[in-house]
């Protein structure tokens, strides 16, 4: 490839490159059409089929590019076949036409919009370089001035119609600017470290906003709208999930003075509660090094966000074990750990806010001053002072906790190896019946199948993503369980996701090349194998 192209030649190039050229030609040429007929000696096959990128950027297998500067892509090709024949001549016109043709259309520079091409790598070098720059200005986010965070619809990650929807403006007081490498001064709304709080009514774009800075840790494709939302790459989403397992966790900050005695600092359970699974979901992402909290008080346990005055008053203090987040959330943020949180039915947060900002109308303001004012005016919670070496009580449970790699390795032996992978939000370890599968979490049914409910984690973004969560614990259980029987959770995991980013996505893979992989964080890597009923944990 031609690392300085020449200008496009076409007289109207496209400014927004299409990210899915191969998917689109092979549509085009009715390349992914199977023939289906006559029965089991009917022929059938013939269709051809590529990744299908997302609106997020992310390190995929299905197209691959070597120090060397060679291009690889790879589809696949179900060779058609009538019975236990194969069509050979089918088949030579698809290797050698259908597939030459796709090449030509999709893959030559000479077929492509060089210049929007150019466009999108640059859009791309100047999100990572904006999101490196957070840290160094004292920030967890920024959002774009003319952002466009609303989606076509709730089955689509395609942006609002631009007619309709109203582009982000930040507020002046907290405005800033930087000077992207490639493409310039950019504009637009600086989130501080600490504890920031999102209000307003219902449907004003709270959860909205929320839910475009939790997908910030990824770069987007140009005119998506988001490509310069941009969030602390360590962020993450924190909701309650009733019924998740959990092992080995230490939620002793948030859950303690159990009935019986029951110990948290090493808390497990297989049908976990919303608030028990929240706390959970907190220490497990500390333990990860998370520099930021996500958290939206409609997906969040209620018990576990605030006591308000008068159940403080009907309930005593030692008869209720759940501390608050109210009661924690400064203590993280003394600790480098940072609060984003979407919150309309409490003010009992406006004290220990940074910054409260307001949504209505879609429009965002700065009512941090008023909020202040409103909470002297109105106590509704007197907060304790921190019980002592509260400080010490999160760094002991940050300090990580080791995985039985020889669990993982019995969980694969029971379901015989068989790992399947056919949406962004489960994995099925056993015969992968369609519709068949376990409770939520990844819960055993009769027949030895355990189904890997993966459908809170919202950071998690294509399927893909998840097919190489599973080829990693697939790893994670033959191959790594031989060199040691346990290892630290952070440390195990990072060494997967070093290896992928050196030797490449095929690493996880038992079928060799393939295309269908993509890179996942670590949080989501993390989140799946705490989530695998079976693996065991201890602190």
């Amino acid at each position: 490839p031609n690392p300085n192209p020449s200008p496009n030649p076409n007289p109207n190039p496209n400014p927004n490159p299409n990210p899915n050229p191969k998917v689109e030609t092979i549509a085009d040429l009715n390349a992914d059409v199977r023939t289906e007929g006559g029965g089991w000696g009917g022929a059938k096959g013939g269709e051809m089929t590529a990744l299908k990128a997302s609106q997020h950027v992310v390190q995929r297998s299905g197209v691959i590019f070597d120090a060397d500067g060679v291009v690889e892509a790879r589809l696949t090709v179900a060779l058609p076949a009538r019975g236990r024949s194969i069509c050979g001549d089918w088949c030579r016109e698809i290797l050698t036409g259908t597939l030459l043709d796709v090449v030509s259309r999709a893959l030559l520079s000479r077929a492509l919009d060089m210049s929007a091409l150019r466009a999108h790598v640059l859009s791309v070098e100047d999100q990572a370089w904006l999101r490196s720059q957070l840290s160094e200005r004292g920030a967890v986010a920024f959002v774009k001035d003319g952002a466009i965070l609303p989606r076509a619809s709730g089955a689509s990650d395609t942006p609002m119609d631009a007619a309709k929807a109203i582009p982000f403006a930040s507020p002046p007081s907290m405005a800033a600017e930087f000077t992207l490498p490639n493409t310039g001064r950019i504009t637009g709304m600086l989130i501080p470290k600490g504890i920031t709080l999102i209000v307003g009514g219902g449907f004003h774009g709270k959860s909205t906003l929320l839910q475009a800075l939790q997908l910030g840790v990824y770069d987007h494709v140009p005119d998506d709208g988001r490509e310069f939302v941009v969030t602390d790459p360590t962020a993450v989403k924190i909701r309650a999930e009733d019924g998740r397992c959990v092992c080995g966790a230490d939620i002793s900050p948030f859950i303690n003075n159990l009935p019986l005695g029951r110990d948290t600092t090493n808390f497990s359970s297989a049908d976990a509660s919303g608030s028990t699974s929240q706390a959970a979901n907190v220490v497990e992402a500390l333990e990860l090094g998370a520099g930021t909290l996500l958290i939206d008080e409609d997906l969040a346990a209620t018990n576990a966000l605030v006591r308000d005055l008068r159940m403080q008053a009907l309930v005593a203090a030692d008869k209720e074990p759940i501390t608050p987040f109210v009661e924690r959330v400064g203590t993280l943020a003394g600790l480098g750990v940072s609060t984003v949180m979407v919150i309309g039915g409490t003010g009992d947060y406006f004290s220990v806010a940074d910054k409260v900002l307001m949504m209505d109308n879609y429009r965002i303001a700065d009512v941090t001053a008023r909020a202040k004012e409103i909470a002297t005016q109105y106590v509704q919670m007197e907060l304790p002072p921190p019980p002592p070496g509260n400080e010490a009580v999160f760094e002991r449970c940050t300090a990580g906790r080791s995985v039985d790699l020889r669990s993982i390795s019995e969980l694969l032996r029971q379901t015989e190896g068989r790992v399947t992978v056919r949406r962004r939000d489960s994995i099925t370890f056993g015969n992968a019946r369609q519709g068949a599968g376990g409770d939520v979490g990844g819960r055993v049914d009769g027949s030895g199948e355990v189904t890997l409910d993966l459908g809170a984690v919202e950071q998690l973004v294509e399927t893909a993503q998840t097919r190489a969560i599973a080829g990693a614990v697939e790893l994670l259980g033959t191959e790594l369980a031989r060199a040691g029987a346990s290892a630290r959770v952070r440390d195990v995991l990072q060494s997967v996701l070093n290896r992928m980013e050196a030797e490449g996505l095929d690493t996880v893979s038992k079928f060799g090349p393939v295309g269908d992989l993509a890179m996942p964080r670590i949080m989501e890597l993390a989140a799946a194998l705490n989530r695998l009923r079976g693996v065991s944990f201890r602190s």
